[in-house]
């Protein structure tokens, strides 16, 4: 069993910066594949980054691309996510989620990949 903790997520303006992290606990961390999503009110969850356990490869969703930055420390048993250039419209709770076991070096873009969720962090961002 994992166990996601998600922090760092707050209220901002747009053009602001934030950082995410996501502790978890309870499995070998360097063979857990790890995700964020985000789910807005009304929306359907949405992929936003994906990375291997080694950290070597990572994938990121449209919104993403550009913007945020996926990335972990083995070490710390952590992932992070930075959001750089934030918008109104990145406005979502954002979830942390980890496939265990899971070697391989491709990262994992759909929630069924998943089997793992935090309880998620709230970011808010303002005009």
């Amino acid at each position: 069993q994992v166990h996601l903790v998600e922090s760092g997520g707050r209220m901002v303006q747009a053009g602001d910066s934030l950082k995410l992290s996501c502790v978890a606990s309870g499995g070998t961390f360097s063979s857990i594949a790890m995700g964020w999503f985000r789910q807005a009110p009304g929306n359907e969850r949405e992929f936003v980054a994906g990375i291997t356990s080694s950290g070597r490869n990572f994938q990121y969703g449209d919104a993403a691309r550009g913007r945020f930055t996926i990335s972990r420390d083995n070490a710390k048993d952590t992932m992070y996510l930075q959001l750089n250039n934030l918008k109104p419209e990145d406005t979502a709770i954002y979830y942390c989620a980890a496939r265990f076991p899971s070697t391989g070096e491709q990262p994992y873009r759909w929630t069924a990949s998943y089997n793992f969720w935090g309880q998620g962090t709230q970011v808010t961002v303002s005009t």
